[in-house]
């Protein structure tokens, strides 16, 4: 998720050199977002009917969130990134920075937790973290599925749980569950941070927040059960691997996908259209089947076959949704009380 292809590096380069020409031009829009099955999806899917219907070459820039968020920061005063797609922590952080720029007229009938602020920013598409375990390996060994944030606990999956790390969103959701489970949440994790320090820590392989090292540890076979996304186990699973995803019964936790314009001089509309084509009724389904993102569009008839696994219908309603607010006022205290705790 974090390594950039040579093209883009040496693009990305080049702008920076010359931001000028390249700012005339318009000719290129940089797309920042997530790596691995994502960023294929995006590839296959969006960008080629983009370019062709705008004239445009997009320049796809992978990365987690959190390097997205710190690209965004360190080109401050001079923006190379045009459109930044990240996790919604991240996107508030991105927003209250002044980073994002006005989306223009947005479809109507999107749902409520889709919008954002003034328009600032918007979800294209619904994840719910909670447990993913392999089908195969468990019912070999005759183990019932995991049902609960609980059994992460449980000691026969000594050194084959993987959990990202808190600076992605799904091992920080995870903290908070804990910690909401044991009489914490938002305001106070200590509950959480005990928890991973000495009942989880021993069953973890790994503290891992590459998409592809992850699906690498379970194909491997060194990893059975982990931390992870609706989106990222749908994408596992659709390569025909043996996974499935768990709603823990105390609650999954919301992630939003968000997309936002970058402020900058002479923004080219093109931003905003890219947004909003990641919104069309036909890259939903297409996000949803390659990616189990749920929907944000109220209208979108989604079939049977397709609505197994995301959070769509009662499984969305049901989500648990993080105060960011709290979240982002501590996040720097706990990823730094995480790394002297828990991920030493």
């Amino acid at each position: 998720m974090k390594t950039l292809s040579l093209l883009t590096a040496v693009s990305i380069a080049a702008l920076a050199v010359a931001p000028s020409v390249a700012s005339a031009q318009q000719k290129t829009l940089y797309v920042a977002g997530y790596g691995g099955s994502f960023e294929k999806t995006i590839r296959d899917e969006v960008i080629p009917i983009f370019e062709k219907e705008n004239g445009v070459k997009v320049e796809y820039v992978a990365g987690n969130s959190t390097d997205t968020l710190a690209k965004l920061q360190a080109q401050k005063g001079n923006q190379q990134i045009d459109v930044a797609i990240v996790d919604d922590g991240p996107m508030y952080q991105a927003i209250q920075l002044g980073f994002c720029g006005k989306l223009d007229s947005l479809p109507a009938g999107l749902y409520d937790t889709a919008r954002f602020k003034d328009d600032r920013a918007v979800a294209i598409g619904i994840v719910a973290t909670g447990l993913m375990y392999n089908t195969k390996v468990f019912a070999e060994k005759g183990w019932a599925p995991p049902t609960s944030w609980n059994d992460l606990k449980d000691t026969k999956y000594a050194k084959q749980l993987v959990i990202p790390p808190i600076n992605n969103t799904y091992g920080l959701e995870a903290l908070v569950m804990l910690s909401k489970m044991n009489g914490g949440g938002e305001s106070n994790v200590d509950s959480g941070f005990k928890i991973f320090k000495n009942d989880i820590n021993p069953n973890v392989l790994a503290y891992e927040p590459s998409p592809g090292k992850m699906t690498e540890l379970f194909q491997s076979g060194q990893a059975v059960i982990a931390v992870w996304g609706t989106g990222r186990v749908q994408s596992f699973a659709n390569t025909g691997f043996p996974v499935e995803f768990v709603y823990p019964k105390e609650g999954a936790a919301t992630l939003l996908t968000t997309a936002c314009p970058i402020t900058k001089p002479n923004t080219s509309p093109l931003a905003s259209s890219f947004i909003k084509m990641l919104l069309d009724p036909k890259i939903q389904l297409v996000l949803l089947k390659d990616y189990g993102y749920g929907p944000v569009l109220k209208s979108l008839v989604v079939p049977p076959e397709l609505g197994k696994m995301a959070p769509i219908g009662d499984r969305a309603a049901k989500l648990y949704n993080p105060d960011w607010t709290v979240i982002n006022e501590k996040r720097e205290e706990w990823t730094k009380r995480w790394n002297r705790e828990v991920e030493r």
